[in-house]
């Protein structure tokens, strides 16, 4: 076999090499366009708030960088995950990070799965129902990481998960 049988032809792009030159903007000057209009902006209301702090603090679920979520937050939280069909369920864990304490062996770490509170909310129709259940939780380890999670029975996984309570310790 010849090594033309192998080959294809390729198309070439007309701009491409060294000499060639790129716009940003078609029809205008890169130069003259200033620098205000390429900078991000959220505009006058953008505020910069501090989020996470690095020091002595572990990187934990989805909004753990924000402050403690109200009551009401974890409400409209739940009320998403009911709306798309999803089960809400609650965990909690001593240590609630993932850590290696027992091997050292690739794709291997303690602390990744945490003990389920009761059993998923199968037919959870309300958020009251859950932040009921997340207060008890609350009530019996006042000492535990405890997380709110969506388990999604068609793609049979988890959907979603945040940190609702970490221990003042």
């Amino acid at each position: 076999m010849s090594c033309a049988a192998f080959s294809s032809p390729v198309a070439a792009y007309a701009a491409a090499g060294p000499k060639a030159k790129a716009k940003l903007f078609p029809g205008k000057d890169n130069y003259s366009v200033s620098w205000s209009t390429k900078t991000v902006s959220n505009g006058s209301k953008t505020h910069c708030m501090k989020s996470w702090n690095p020091i002595n603090n572990k990187k934990f679920e989805t909004l753990s960088y924000l402050p403690p979520l109200s009551e009401e937050s974890i409400g409209k939280e739940v009320d998403y995950m009911i709306k798309k069909g999803w089960i809400p369920a609650i965990e909690f864990d001593e240590v609630g990070y993932v850590y290696r304490e027992n091997s050292r062996m690739s794709n291997y770490y303690d602390g990744r799965y945490w003990t389920l509170w009761k059993l998923p909310m199968f037919g959870c129709t309300d958020s009251s129902q859950v932040l009921n259940e997340i207060q008890l939780c609350k009530n019996t380890y006042p000492n535990a990481y405890i997380r709110c999670l969506a388990f999604d029975n068609i793609k049979q996984g988890q959907c979603m998960s945040f940190l609702i309570q970490k221990p003042n310790i």
